[in-house]
């Protein structure tokens, strides 16, 4: 039994660890690393707690090594999807019964495990499977992921937390039910912490949840659903779905307890499954709740009073570090005409030095892109605008080995071009130069040339020009940063969600978000009720 009023403290992040040479955890991750090249895992999907070998088997390529298979995984279909879903409802009743702070145990205690003992485990998972480079790994697999856990936990007692007032012989409360039915959790390949919170979110609230992972994401995201048995979660909350998102899509959306979506993923993907949504209202027991982050665009704006070395390092981070697959990576550039030459010639420099190739030799910036379908994608938009475009540095592309982009710099010379308004989620960027006696323009073509919200950031000395951008494009961006780079939110500082095209804006690891995998049910007792029915106005003169 427990009688307390738990409140958890406020988590401080997780510390990345810098894996400097001879540092214990660079031997550690170097032996794990060792020990993925050397396994060829096969992996299963996971159903009620036990593993389903489907013999529709897929390879787990290495992107930087395209002729390394780093083992297979078991594909989920149809009938997968419907066990699933029984799965899920049977351990429903049980896992929404325990006390929150049990479940808020769980997660906790996954938090610690990524943090501490299987770090080394799911970064190396992370690094080969989705080619990242260790930087990049530690902070998403192990630190972002520790913190949506720890964050999550918090947030959900502040939810809970948030109670009506009372009134005399009155006493009003608010309980916070899981939603009815099941939640659909569909995340991308690009960041491990965006599959682990799509899942857990929703869980931590006492939901049950089918889980599909992108299929080139499945190795880090198995060592989740390990840590999360190890963890002391129980068979059925969370499912394992590894497979063809088409199939499984059409398998929970058709079932009448379908209850959300917590989604992260493409524009066009996500708005298809919403349509699928809205056109199966009639047979869903609830409204289902949909929650979604999609497409973005990054923008970089540069005031002529901007710190030109602060914002250099600040745009070869953000829009070249993980090849540029990041939603919110800086993928276009506004630079003033006074200081475009000078400034331009010195970063295209930078990017054409920087060092690319595999991410298991520490010294490279950057890895190869997720997969050849992802490479083709991205190759087809740079010669798309070749003929337009005047190219500062790369360009290139080389699938012999690995699927290697060069770091690509262009200039445009139309401002909505498509290089300017389409995301291509890879390691381009694009830069129009503006004319600076005219900044109010200059703020709107970056407020309209693009239908994405997601990021974008604002370097000025000026607290004149800052005050100004930010008015200006105060619906630019779900996440605005000033003489920063538009990438790197970390949890429980920046909320991360954008709108417009980008997103519902539900913002990944806080109370409004975890309040969306809920249904209020308010409870009104009165300790004194009225004995009588007549009204005092009702008597007589």
């Amino acid at each position: 039994m427990n009688d307390s009023i738990y409140r958890p403290a406020l988590p401080r992040n997780e510390v990345a660890l810098g894996y400097a040479p001879g540092s214990p955890e660079r031997a550690a991750l170097e032996a794990e690393l060792g020990t993925v090249l050397a396994s060829r895992i096969e992996i299963p999907c996971l159903i009620g707690g036990r593993s389903v070998w489907t013999g529709r088997k897929r390879p787990i390529i290495r992107p930087d090594e395209r002729g390394t298979e780093l083992g297979s995984y078991h594909a989920a279909g149809p009938a997968e999807a419907k066990t699933a879903i029984e799965a899920a409802l049977a351990a429903k009743q049980e896992w929404e019964a325990l006390p929150w702070e049990e479940r808020a145990a769980v997660f906790r205690r996954a938090a610690e495990l990524v943090s501490g003992s299987r770090r080394a485990r799911i970064v190396a998972a992370t690094m080969l499977g989705q080619c990242k480079t260790v930087g990049q790994a530690e902070i998403d697999s192990a630190c972002e992921v520790a913190d949506f856990f720890r964050f999550g936990a918090a947030a959900m007692a502040e939810a809970y937390a948030d109670q009506p007032a009372d009134a005399p012989a009155e006493w009003n409360r608010t309980s916070y039910r899981p939603l009815e039915g099941f939640v659909y959790a569909v995340s991308p390949f690009n960041f491990t912490a965006l599959g682990a919170n799509l899942a857990a979110a929703p869980a931590l609230m006492g939901n049950v949840v089918l889980w599909k992972p992108a299929s080139t994401s499945v190795l880090s995201n198995w060592v989740l659903m390990q840590i999360y048995e190890e963890a002391g979660l129980p068979p059925g909350v969370i499912n394992f779905l590894p497979g063809s998102g088409k199939e499984i899509s059409e398998v929970v959306l058709a079932h009448p307890l379908f209850a959300g979506l917590h989604f992260t993923g493409s524009t066009a993907v996500f708005r298809g499954l919403w349509k699928g949504i809205g056109e199966g209202l009639e047979r869903y027991r609830s409204y289902p709740r949909i929650v979604g982050e999609t497409g973005g665009k990054g923008f970089v704006f540069l005031h002529p009073s901007a710190d030109l070395e602060a914002a250099r390092v600040a745009i070869i981070r953000g829009a070249y570090e993980y090849q540029g697959q990041k939603c919110s990576a800086a993928s276009r550039l506004y630079v003033p005409k006074s200081t475009a030459r000078a400034f331009l010639d010195g970063l295209a420099e930078e990017v054409r030095a920087l060092p690319m190739g595999k991410v298991t030799d520490f010294r490279n910036f950057l890895g190869a892109v997720i997969d050849e379908t992802a490479f083709e994608a991205i190759m087809a938009r740079i010669e798309a605008v070749r003929p337009g475009g005047r190219f500062l540095a790369g360009g290139r592309g080389d699938s012999s080995e690995g699927f290697f982009i060069e770091p690509t710099l262009l200039v445009c010379a139309e401002p909505r071009c498509a290089a300017m308004s389409e995301e291509i989620f890879g390691p381009v960027l694009s830069v129009y130069i503006y004319d600076e006696g005219d900044i109010a323009s200059a703020l709107r073509l970056v407020d309209t040339t693009s239908p994405y919200a997601l990021t974008g950031a604002v370097f000025a000395r000026d607290r004149r020009d800052i005050a100004t951008s930010l008015l200006a494009l105060r619906h630019s961006a779900g996440n605005l940063y000033v003489n920063d780079k538009p990438t790197g939110a970390v949890v429980g500082r920046q909320p991360f969600g954008g709108m417009r095209a980008s997103g519902t804006n539900d913002k990944a690891g806080t109370a409004g978000n975890l309040l969306r995998w809920a249904s209020a049910c308010v409870v009104k007792e009165n300790f004194d009720p009225p004995l009588a029915w007549r009204h005092p106005s009702m008597g007589e003169d």
